[in-house]
């Protein structure tokens, strides 16, 4: 019996995990839940999961679900505030921890567990983007256990050797050439480019294939979500960003492949069903049921790939520069599209004007070293990405 922390659990990938665990009651037990200030769905998971922990990082809502939850006969304890999240993602009854918060809010719970020598399943891109080279030393020195759920990543954990190790995990030591790294291409991988400056936050947030967030569906739908899975791939898997390829692959069937250096090239292949990645990692090495439908190959009956569009995609030309310059591009690139996509959301600037938000703030910050020694270089890099984002969201809108 494994205890399990969900951070982020009333998002799209917890309440998947949480559906994921319940069909394997024999092996799972949920001691921690955590959410931001989500406070009708927290009650309704503590009810059925009953947990030990319950955590809204809002105060306020915190106080609210203790209220509501006084009528349980052992109700869980309720914590309030970010230094609660790591709490629980390092207490000694946490086994498993799925990282699942949202943006670079996650980074520091990511990192307390990781520390404390969990297995850590990350669904949080932007702690390896922002503090990759801090969480994978935390990992390494403390036998913690990092198992990738993005899709992708997921596809190319399983597409690897299954005998690697710290000692031979980079790429060509496996014999691998590259990664092919696929991508839906959103909503509007058909759309000319001169249309793109009248998108909506609704156009952009329905994607074709995958039922997500409004942040995550607006990354898809410009390709900054795949841009910052260029970045985790790099740290994931010790490879370089020439290494890596995107696809445009359509009916996101195939998650992403893995070419050899022999001429094989390696798939993984599946419903668009995140339960699928989430079953993988809660089960390592080993396999259970996900609740997923089987892929039926003749539903399906064609594959298509092609090339992304550049001109219609820039964050991802960004995310490859920001990629190749290392050190702190990543940090600046990461806060600026956030800063961007939240203004969006909020209708403040258009479509378009995110991708131009992130390239002058990358222009207006250089990349530097990252200091090893601990997250404050990269927390006030980041803090100064997002002021310098603000202020070209200012002249945007001017």
């Amino acid at each position: 019996m494994k205890g399990i922390a969900v951070l982020g659990s009333t998002g799209s990938i917890g309440v998947s995990t949480l559906d994921v665990v319940e069909r394997h009651p024999d092996r799972f037990r949920v001691v921690a839940l955590t959410a931001n200030r989500s406070v009708q769905p927290m009650l309704e998971q503590c009810r059925r999961v009953r947990p030990a922990y319950a955590v809204m990082v809002d105060a306020d809502a915190a106080e609210t679900l203790r209220a509501a939850l006084s009528d349980m006969a052992a109700p869980p304890k309720v914590l309030s505030g970010p230094e609660a999240l790591e709490m629980v993602a390092a207490l000694p009854e946490v086994d498993y921890v799925m990282a699942a918060i949202v943006g670079a809010a996650g980074l520091m719970s990511s990192l307390a567990a990781a520390r404390a020598g969990k297995r850590l399943l990350l669904a949080n891109k932007e702690a390896l983007v922002v503090a990759g080279a801090i969480l994978m030393r935390a990992a390494q020195d403390n036998g913690a256990t990092l198992l990738p759920i993005d899709s992708e990543h997921n596809a190319i954990y399983q597409c690897l050797p299954s005998n690697r190790n710290p000692e031979n995990a980079g790429l060509q030591r496996l014999g691998v050439d590259r990664i092919l790294l696929t991508a839906s291409g959103g909503p509007f991988r058909d759309a000319p480019a001169d249309s793109l400056a009248a998108v909506t936050p609704e156009q952009a947030c329905a994607h074709p294939n995958w039922s997500m967030g409004r942040k995550i569906s607006v990354d898809s739908a410009t390709m900054m979500n795949k841009g910052l899975e260029i970045i985790e791939a790099c740290w994931l898997f010790e490879t370089a960003p020439d290494r890596i390829q995107v696809v445009v692959h359509r009916q996101s069937v195939i998650h992403s492949m893995v070419q050899y250096s022999d001429g094989s090239v390696l798939a993984q292949l599946g419903n668009p069903d995140m339960r699928t990645p989430i079953a993988h990692a809660l089960a390592w090495p080993e396999r259970i049921s996900a609740g997923v439908a089987p892929l039926n190959l003749f539903d399906i009956a064609r594959l298509d790939f092609e090339p992304p569009a550049p001109e219609r995609f820039p964050c991802l030309r960004l995310a490859y520069r920001a990629a190749a310059e290392s050190g702190t591009a990543p940090v600046v690139m990461n806060a600026a599209n956030e800063v961007a996509v939240a203004a969006f959301l909020d209708r403040r600037i258009g479509f378009t004007d995110i991708g131009s938000v992130v390239e002058r703030t990358m222009d207006r910050l250089p990349a530097e070293p990252v200091d090893l020694s601990g997250l404050e270089h990269v927390l006030e890099v980041d803090q100064l990405a997002r002021v310098e984002a603000e202020r070209c969201v200012d002249r945007a809108v001017a």
